[in-house]
């Protein structure tokens, strides 16, 4: 088997677009949102990538019917703005070589499309619960940066430091030698467990930057769930009285 394998189910025909890439990581911030992207845009699937690099698993489906697990790349055609290719996926790569390979792959697969520019979303963990949680950026100009504060994201001195793991960071640097625009939106999570408010506030910003318009209430009856379960979590009492014993929901 090669280390990559693309399938193509088709081949459109694009108008300079963006690259949206949600993948599996912190609070499963990025692939909410990519989900819920392709859901609410009726995004088709045009490509499939299979690789060495995932887990070597396939996923059951409902109907008891195998398939093997993947990243895949939907299209919408935009009416006034730029179009549109999301990433999402079951998996990133599990080793160090297979997330260069793969997303050096995904870069050259998006310029042959004439790929303009690139959001990539995930989520920040401050390792608590927050209820109203920021957007901060990451991005590979200072011009980039003017346009995401003027969107509402934040570059505050206590936001992530260090560095961006995976495919959100890594489509933003291999990028940026391709001299390709590319920004991370990273929206504030506890990391406990998939986040759907902090996915809606990461649309939100997309929203302003791209130009589409999409509809919340899923995502919003999510997170209605997520406060019911973590307000009855935070109303049982630690079973030796000592608050500090309990930091984390395993």
């Amino acid at each position: 088997m090669k280390d990559i394998i693309v399938v193509y189910h088709e081949k459109p025909t694009l108008n300079t677009p963006v690259l949206v890439e949600g993948l599996p990581g912190v609070g499963n911030v990025g692939k909410l949102a990519a989900e819920h992207l392709i859901s609410q845009l009726k995004a088709k699937k045009f490509a499939s990538i299979y690789s060495k690099h995932f887990p070597p698993q396939v996923l059951i489906g409902d109907d008891g019917v195998v398939r093997l697990v993947s990243n895949d790349l939907y299209y919408h055609k935009s009416e006034s703005g730029p179009d549109i290719i999301i990433l999402s996926g079951d998996y990133q790569g599990i080793s160090q070589e297979g997330q260069y390979e793969i997303s050096y792959e995904i870069l050259d697969i998006f310029e042959n499309f004439g790929g303009s520019q690139i959001f990539t979303l995930g989520g920040w963990s401050v390792g608590k619960l927050i209820t109203a949680p920021r957007v901060l950026g990451a991005t590979t100009s200072l011009e980039m940066v003017e346009k995401l504060k003027a969107a509402g994201v934040g570059f505050s001195k206590d936001g992530p430091a260090g560095g961006i793991v995976g495919a959100a960071g890594l489509l933003l640097g291999l990028g940026q030698l391709r001299k390709i625009e590319a920004a991370c939106l990273m929206g504030e999570t506890s990391g406990y467990f998939s986040d759907p408010k902090s996915a809606q506030c990461v649309l939100e910003i997309l929203e302003k930057l791209i130009g589409f318009k999409i509809d919340f209430s899923e995502l919003e009856q999510h997170s209605k769930e997520i406060d019911e379960l973590t307000a009855s979590l935070n109303d049982l009492k630690p079973p030796t009285g000592k608050p500090d014993e309990l930091r984390y929901i395993g």
